[in-house]
């Protein structure tokens, strides 16, 4: 896969719409929107935006995970488990 991005400006998104869209499509590869010359968007396939927000998503549940243990806010696995299984009783 090439890692270097299309670049293109954004008159060209305005007339050409639909055939940026069918290139990120079958390519995988990212489109730069430039305005006045200077990068303004991006345009990606829908499965690669899909894997990104996924991705960025993971790594703040593991910063938020670090912080917690770094401050102390953690449990034992038996302890969450007997907490887990209290509340399907209750439910």
């Amino acid at each position: 896969m090439h890692l270097e991005p299309d670049v293109r400006p954004v008159t060209q998104m305005k007339t050409r719409a639909a055939e940026l869209l069918k290139r990120v499509a079958e390519t995988c590869r990212p489109i730069v929107i430039t305005q006045n010359g200077k990068p303004r968007g991006v345009l990606l396939d829908f499965a690669t935006y899909q894997e990104i927000r996924q991705s960025t998503l993971l790594l703040k549940l593991l910063a938020q995970g670090e912080l917690d243990a770094r401050s102390g806010r953690v449990s034992t696995q038996e302890k969450v488990f007997a907490a887990a299984r209290s509340r399907v009783r209750r439910a």
